[in-house]
């Protein structure tokens, strides 16, 4: 009996030890469990971080570019009125040239100078149609030497629709540079 007693007691503090083993074991999964979550948490609070701001970015990429392109419309619209502002307010017949040296003027003859530009700028313009001339001449009608720039030339033609159509290829040309 003394011997059942002592196997009693030695498998006791067996088993005493080995649900201590446990216990410990348990802890530590327990606190490796807790840590683990607490790491899971700030992997999801910086998820949903990085997601706010992926989607505060996409929405911002969606505003400029709705932004540039309204911009856009709105500077095309712009050119667009004052083309048309430039032409339809602007109906008179009177065509400035700028930047004729004083002396061309009186030895080739206004008309001339005026010949030969549209030539060389619009040599297409030239072969359709003749644009007919119906005054020629420098403003300001004096010239003031304290001044040295060039006076204008303004040439008066017998059409609207011919300086429609100089206007009109002026464009053309300036969209191919």
């Amino acid at each position: 009996m003394k011997e059942l007693r002592v196997d009693l007691n030695n498998n006791a503090n067996y088993f005493r030890k080995e649900l201590e083993n446990i216990r410990r074991g348990q802890e530590k999964l327990e606190n490796s469990f807790a840590e683990i979550q607490a790491e899971l948490k700030v992997i999801k609070s910086r998820r949903n971080n990085s997601e706010e701001l992926i989607g505060d970015s996409e929405d911002r990429i969606i505003e400029i570019t709705q932004s540039r392109h309204q911009t856009e419309n709105q500077r095309k619209k712009y050119e667009k009125n004052i083309r048309d502002l430039w032409d339809n307010n602007i109906k008179q017949t009177n065509k400035c040239i700028i930047v004729i040296p004083e002396g061309e003027g009186k030895e080739k003859g206004i008309e001339k100078i005026f010949e030969e530009i549209m030539a060389e700028n619009f040599p297409n313009l030239k072969e359709t149609d003749y644009i007919k001339i119906q005054e020629t001449q420098r403003a300001p009608n004096r010239l003031n030497p304290n001044r040295p720039t060039p006076r204008h030339i303004i040439i008066r033609m017998v059409k609207v629709k011919d300086k429609e159509r100089i206007l009109r290829a002026a464009r053309e040309k300036q969209r191919q540079l």
